[in-house]
């Protein structure tokens, strides 16, 4: 399904960050056009639950091969819709096609029928599909974020439902298309294609729908508490994986040019724009001022510009209110104590390109600390010592990843006092189709990826034979 139905459809336009340029115009979706769209999910949903396992998985495997086909024309198209250097676009691409493959590999055993000791003569809990789930999606990672939701929940037998970030409406039409040439039944996968005005009351309403049986969403604190309401209403199981603040903690046997080669991967990668991304870094004193040097010498190093040019590391920001936000969490920073060792501005012209911004002596009660900053902005937290760095890390309402930095066992005895879904030691925080992925606090809740993140979107139903 493209768009469109009716004469006084919205419209939804899509612009390169890089340049400022209009990309396309889409037709939005008017009340018929969402009404079909429902309907034909759910129907797609009675017919696909009943669809052999194998059957699916060849699906995901179908999905993989383009993926790996057509890289290069959905990689230009990430870079063209929100502006990430087109060699990160390729990454996000094969990691799609690659999270294809693990769930068709390890799907047959995360579904299988799981036999439970008890007063029967036989008891297991099966994974039986919901029915049709609701993604709502961000435009960060606009085909990973997307793909990583979807082999999840029709590889349990469910259909999906997509409502994309209007940012990257071509994307999430791509992507339908994508699942269509794959062979997937009319309405397993759609596109609800929503201009951004209409966005709340649209998402209210498709939530309430009785064809919907459970949402997914990513995004902000704000989109998700407003979707988990909705869908508490009308008590229906969400998985919500927002915002964070993640801590990288560097202790004093770190190896210090490892930490910050990896510090600014994590930090810059996607110009910033990612959840995951290590926003505080919390520094034993004792070699604060070394990783300082370190981590600055690996920023200004950073190629920012054209995301399509071949030496370019870090593209634009999303769009300019993002910039302007994350600009005036720079501001307040500074304004509560925070020095600026380098960057700090916008760059000058066109597109919303940001300098690689690296704040010292960052304390709690600045933005830089509190909130999360969402771009190209590194805030290095001291701690006196181990005891402090905990309680820095910690004083934070979110808990989406950790990172932590020294020799393994000590390490490892510090993370495990910080919260969080995750604990990286000696990594930077990533997902990994292999390994189940969340948060926890105001980080969100359920999980996805692996086991755990199929399991998610079934039913798991005790079946008890006496």
């Amino acid at each position: 399904m493209s768009t469109l139905a009716g004469t006084a459809a919205a419209e939804v336009v899509t612009r390169d960050p890089a340049t400022g340029r209009e990309l396309a115009r889409y037709r939005a979706h008017d009340d018929a056009g969402i009404e079909a769209a429902l309907a034909a999910a759910h129907a797609a949903s009675e017919g696909w639950r009943a669809t052999p396992l194998a059957d699916r998985l060849a699906l995901l495997r179908a999905v993989g091969g383009l993926l790996t086909a057509r890289r290069s024309v959905y990689a230009s198209l990430v870079t063209a819709e929100m502006g990430k250097p087109l060699t990160e676009a390729l990454g996000e691409v094969d990691k799609c096609a690659w999270n294809c493959a693990v769930v068709a590999d390890l799907a047959p055993g995360w579904l299988a029928d799981h036999e439970v000791a008890s007063g029967a003569t036989r008891s297991w809990l099966s994974y039986e599909p919901l029915g049709v789930v609701l993604a709502v999606m961000p435009w960060n990672f606009p085909f990973w974020q997307v793909l990583r939701f979807a082999c999840a929940a029709l590889a349990a037998g469910n259909a999906a439902l997509l409502k994309h970030s209007p940012d990257t409406t071509g994307c999430a039409l791509a992507i339908e298309q994508l699942f269509a040439d794959a062979g997937a039944p009319a309405g397993l996968l759609t596109a609800l294609v929503v201009a951004p005005d209409d966005v709340p009351a649209v998402s209210a309403r498709v939530v309430a729908d009785p064809r919907v049986a459970a949402v997914t969403l990513t995004g902000s604190e704000r989109a998700g508490a407003a979707v988990a309401a909705a869908a508490g209403a009308a008590v229906k199981k969400t998985v919500l994986e927002l915002g964070g603040s993640d801590p990288f903690v560097v202790l004093a046997d770190a190896d210090l040019p490892a930490a910050a080669a990896a510090a600014v991967r994590s930090r810059f990668g996607n110009a910033g724009q990612s959840c995951v991304a290590a926003k505080r870094f919390v520094v034993v004193d004792a070699v604060a001022d070394e990783f300082l040097r370190l981590l600055v010498e690996r920023v200004v190093s950073l190629e920012v510009g054209d995301p399509t040019a071949p030496g370019t590391t870090m593209g634009p920001l999303a769009r300019a209110d993002l910039r302007a936000a994350l600009l005036d969490q720079v501001v307040r920073s500074l304004a509560a104590g925070a020095v600026l060792v380098t960057g700090g501005r916008a760059v000058d012209g066109p597109g919303c390109f940001v300098e690689p911004t690296v704040l010292d002596n960052v304390t709690p009660g600045a933005a830089a600390f509190d909130e999360e900053t969402f771009g190209p902005v590194a805030a290095v937290v001291r701690a006196r010592d181990d005891e402090h760095a905990v309680a820095l890390a910690n004083a934070t309402t979110f808990g989406l990843g950790a990172s932590v930095w020294g020799t393994p066992e000590h390490a490892l005895a510090v993370g495990r006092r910080i919260r969080s879904g995750a604990l990286f030691v000696n990594a930077m925080v990533a997902s990994d189709p292999r390994l189940p992925f969340g948060g926890t606090g105001r980080s969100g809740y359920g999980r996805e990826l692996s086991a755990e993140g199929v399991r998610e979107f079934t039913n798991v139903r005790t079946v008890y034979v006496a």
